[in-house]
């Protein structure tokens, strides 16, 4: 709600700074200007990231996907200790982190949503501790293969999407264990 305030708040001091400073039609070639573009490069990211979508699907049909699965449980198990108890629970967080692994936000986010509704069940309307780092681990993403930026940065015609892999190797690992360290302790010192 908030949210809708501010944006409207911008628009309408965007049209009134126009129509004081007598730039109305700047304005509105600016407006249709980015529309074009927002088109333009939404059409040039449904490819990659069909492709990247394809291969999360065919990794999953492969077997690759229970594989990173199995890999990851030591580590799930210990961040999220419900998910030891709960095989389903187990599944969607293990399909989540792979799916955000790949960069796969939108493919991700179902299977959070649906992780998130199952430690939610005997919550009462508060977020256990669990989903509070479930959340954060969620919106932090480790990402291996950053294929949504990658279509950003191959529609807005760059020659190498990929070469900014270390870079999100590094930042993705220092917010996701910022994060579900800071989770952690809040956690702690909540309860106290």
């Amino acid at each position: 709600m908030l949210m809708s305030w501010i944006w409207t708040g911008m628009v309408a001091i965007s049209l009134i700074a126009s129509i004081l400073l007598g730039s109305g039609s700047a304005l509105s070639a600016a407006v249709v200007k980015g529309a074009q573009g927002g088109i333009t490069l939404a059409v040039s990211m449904a490819g990659s990231i069909c492709l990247w979508t394809g291969v999360g699907k065919l990794m999953e049909h492969a077997g690759l996907t229970g594989k990173l699965a199995r890999l990851l449980r030591p580590l799930l198990g210990r961040i999220f200790p419900a998910a030891k108890k709960d095989t389903a629970l187990e599944n969607h967080l293990s399909a989540n982190v792979c799916a955000n692994f790949l960069g796969l936000g939108n493919a991700a986010t179902p299977m959070g949503i649906q992780a998130a509704q199952r430690m939610a069940r005997g919550c009462n309307g508060i977020a256990s501790d669990e989903l509070c780092r479930l959340i954060v681990l969620n919106t932090a993403s480790i990402q291996l293969i950053p294929a949504n930026v990658a279509a950003v940065r191959s529609g807005l015609g760059c020659a190498t999407p990929f070469d900014i892999l270390p870079a999100v190797w590094v930042t993705s690992l220092c917010s996701a264990g910022l994060g579900v360290t800071a989770a952690w302790l809040l956690g702690r010192v909540w309860k106290k």
